[in-house]
């Protein structure tokens, strides 16, 4: 196994990356769509939802909410087109579209301080430059499956949560905090600071994951597919490392994240 050996624990300033930094737009209500997305929706009592549509054809089709009904919403019996009219061209809706708030962002530095009962031992995933909502809806339907922490992105060039992320995410969006900040590198040094191991992956990188027993915390930094991490990202990291692939060929981030997470909770003390 490898092992490596951390530069700095801290640094001065590391608390200023708790200051989140919401995307634009951030307080506008969403449409969130499909069936998954919109089940979890209703049934996550942070979420404040404003208007349900049904199509005939879903009617019964959602779960009822955990306390037996449906919190704040009239569900509307509507025809197809007129869910079609209020979602981008092509969104798979399922027949069921939900306009609901947007979580309350959550706070990095409230969360490295939950108490070890607040799902405090799961993994932690940073994404660098990932700006497609598919990948990060993708990750974040990982990180669930997997009891991540939170995802954290930065606050500029990164997808808000739409309706797009949280169908890709399928539920997921309401079960995992998606943490946006205002700077990466001071995350990671926050992260640090915090006790947890940061490891970056990369194609290109010496060690494999399977080669590395991380020891206590972890959080798992990856970029974009093609544009990679970028320089500060990966100095910031403990270590940079690789998925052991045949011909060490650049996989999409979405699986390197389901990749990663497998490995980083399989190989846990």
């Amino acid at each position: 196994m490898v092992k490596f050996k951390r530069k700095t624990r801290s640094a001065p300033g590391a608390a200023k990356s708790a200051r989140r930094r919401p995307p634009d737009d951030a307080d506008s209500p969403v449409w969130i769509y499909g069936l998954h997305a919109v089940d979890a929706a209703l049934n996550n009592p942070r979420r404040r939802c404003r208007r349900l549509l049904l199509t005939p054809a879903a009617q019964g089709a959602l779960n009822p909410p955990n306390d037996g009904r449906r919190r704040d919403v009239t569900p509307e019996v509507v025809p197809r087109e007129r869910i079609d009219a209020v979602l981008p061209p092509g969104a798979v809706h399922q027949g069921v579209a939900v306009l609901a708030d947007p979580l309350p962002p959550p706070d990095l530095t409230a969360l490295l301080s939950a108490g070890p009962d607040a799902a405090a031992d799961g993994p932690i995933v940073v994404l660098d430059q990932v700006t497609d909502p598919q990948n990060v809806g993708a990750v974040m339907r990982s990180a669930a499956a997997f009891g991540a922490r939170a995802v954290v992105l930065p606050g500029r060039h990164a997808p808000r949560a739409t309706g797009a992320l949280a169908k890709a995410a399928s539920g997921a969006l309401e079960a995992v905090p998606l943490v946006h900040v205002a700077n990466l590198a001071r995350a990671i040094d926050a992260l640090k600071a915090a006790g947890f191991w940061c490891y970056g992956l990369a194609a290109e990188a010496g060690p494999g994951l399977d080669e590395v027993r991380p020891g206590g915390h972890v959080a798992l930094v990856l970029g974009a597919e093609g544009a990679g991490l970028r320089r500060l990202t990966r100095e910031k990291c403990d270590a940079v490392i690789r998925i052991p692939t045949r011909d060490r060929r650049s996989l999409n981030v979405s699986t390197a994240a389901a990749i990663a997470l497998y490995e980083a909770t399989r190989r846990r003390p």
